[in-house]
């Protein structure tokens, strides 16, 4: 899933994010920042761009994308300029090139008034304040009720870090950053904004091309408050359209699917035991006793139990990301010496290089960055330890996914990496490929119905981000029946299942 990091403006701190925080929750992981001396953040003693743009970037995970508003936005484009690992896409809203006009850039607030209330708010921090939030509120068709609403969220005090950070926005000039910039960006404008003309958009728009500007109707400067279902909207569609379908998978989705699964999973997970007990060939036959096993993606403990029996007194862990499925798996294995954990395989709670042997199987395709899960498998493998992996390839469902899109647009089907990107991953981890095998299987179904009812009982159905909400009508379910009969042969209804193996070892240094 996507780490969507939000940075606020000056004059406030993360709580002026409230109106977006539950639409961007259902796309993304948010984090809010505090920018340092605002909010709950500590102040920099020493306070500089470089300073500041350091500590962010302490904070951002790497692939982040960046959503800033106002100064926030204008620290946001330095830090892509700055640490392009660390951003990945950046949204900057009501932020312009340049926050003080000059001789090249007049399309900016003018000088004299920035001067002016610099000047002020040096003399009377609170009384500057009540007027800066006037000016965030101004052009909203509510303007009161928004004043209202942003002045209940004015700090009681400042720090002083405020001014020194007030001085910066009217130094800096992102012209040549934002030129160079090959990130993909987003600009969100406001028509009515009081403190970036939008004028401003044109200028924007020659600075580069490349870049997607939209200016929202009917908006304040606090653009996200007066629109915040068109702004919400225009955030998703560009992530959707800048990242891949698997990085807008919800990961609370997938733990709730599965954790709802646990009691029906192993009365219809056929396909499930047949690719494990294959995969299990590839593992050594023995273990030192001391030796510490994962199953990463336990679910219900099949497969961890076996582990278990087989490498006996070995330490044996079983890690899934849903609870409901641990508690089931912990019910069904009393007997068994085994560790239950849960946990994100993207970012696994175990020490480095503590692992003498990982076990994974038809787990892995519901992980969203898949370069940031090899790096993390091989980081708590041991060097010279083996990963053995079973996973689903594009091919997967592929007669279900067809026949939904000749009935609509909405993603019905989830995505799976295609096995270069696996191979790619892996060697980018500094892992050694040992073996890599690929098998089609393809089960069969009288009617359409028992199909749809196994995935949902093994908490595999639709789970990305993208998928229709509510009920689907019935005339498109007909139709995607319709659909779908067209694969009938005499043995049924197909589902095919793309099964990579993999059996990687980490490298000796």
């Amino acid at each position: 899933m996507i780490n969507l990091v939000l940075l606020h403006g000056w004059g406030g701190d993360s709580r002026t994010w409230q109106p977006l925080l539950p639409a961007l929750e259902k796309i993304a992981r948010v984090t809010a920042l505090d920018l340092p001396g605002f909010g709950g953040s500590s102040v920099l003693e020493t306070f500089s761009l470089e300073s500041l743009l350091e500590k962010i970037a302490a904070q951002l995970p790497d692939g982040s994308v960046v959503l800033g508003w106002s100064l926030g936005a204008m620290l946001g484009v330095q830090l892509a300029a700055r640490y392009p690992d660390k951003v990945r896409a950046l949204i900057a809203v009501a932020a312009n090139a340049k926050f003080v006009a000059s001789n090249d850039y007049p399309t900016a607030m003018p000088d004299v008034v920035n001067r002016k209330f610099n000047l002020s708010f040096a003399q009377d921090a609170q009384a500057s304040l009540k007027f800066f939030y006037g000016l965030m509120a101004q052009g909203d068709n509510a303007e009161r009720q928004l004043l209202k609403s942003l002045r209940k969220l004015m700090p009681e005090a400042v720090t002083d870090n405020w001014l020194p950070a007030l001085e910066l926005l009217r130094d800096l000039d992102n012209r040549a950053a934002l030129a160079e910039l090959r990130q993909p960006v987003l600009h969100l404008l406001a028509d009515k904004d009081a403190l970036v003309p939008v004028a401003a958009a044109s200028a924007i728009a020659t600075i580069n091309s490349a870049h997607k500007l939209i200016v929202i109707a009917q908006a304040s400067h606090a653009v996200h408050w007066s629109q915040p279902e068109k702004v919400a909207a225009e955030i998703e569609q560009f992530l959707r359209k800048s990242f891949p379908a698997n990085l807008m998978l919800d990961k609370r989705k997938v733990a709730q699917s599965f954790g709802r699964a646990a009691p029906t999973y192993d009365s219809v997970a056929q396909l499930q035991r047949d690719v494990g007990k294959h995969l299990l060939q590839y593992l050594p036959v023995a273990v030192e006793e001391n030796a510490r096993v994962l199953d990463l993606g336990s679910g219900t403990g099949f497969f961890t139990r076996q582990l278990a029996s087989r490498f006996d007194p070995a330490c044996v862990i079983g890690l899934d990301i849903a609870e409901g499925m641990l508690q089931f798996a912990r019910a069904q294995s009393p007997a068994h010496r085994i560790h239950w954990l849960c946990g994100d395989a993207e970012h696994l709670p175990l020490g480095s290089n503590s692992l003498d042997l990982l076990f994974s199987s038809l787990a892995i395709q519901w992980c969203s960055d898949l370069p940031q899960l090899l790096r993390e498998m091989a980081r708590v493998l041991k060097p010279g330890a083996s990963m053995h992996i079973a996973t689903l390839g594009p091919n997967t469902l592929h007669e279900l996914k067809s026949a939904w899109q000749q009935v609509d647009n909405y993603v019905h089907v989830n995505h799976f990496y295609p096995q270069d990107e696996l191979r790619l991953a892996a060697v980018a981890a500094d892992l050694a490929i040992e073996h890599f095998a690929v098998e089609q299987r393809v089960m069969f179904f009288e009617r359409l119905t028992e199909l749809t009812r196994e995935l949902k009982a093994l908490g595999a159905h639709n789970i990305n981000s993208g998928k229709p909400e509510g009920l689907t009508g019935r005339s498109r379910v007909a139709a995607f029946k319709s659909a779908y009969e067209q694969f009938r042969d005499e043995r049924g209804l197909p589902a095919t299942y793309e099964v990579f193996y993999l059996s990687v070892r980490k490298k000796n240094h």
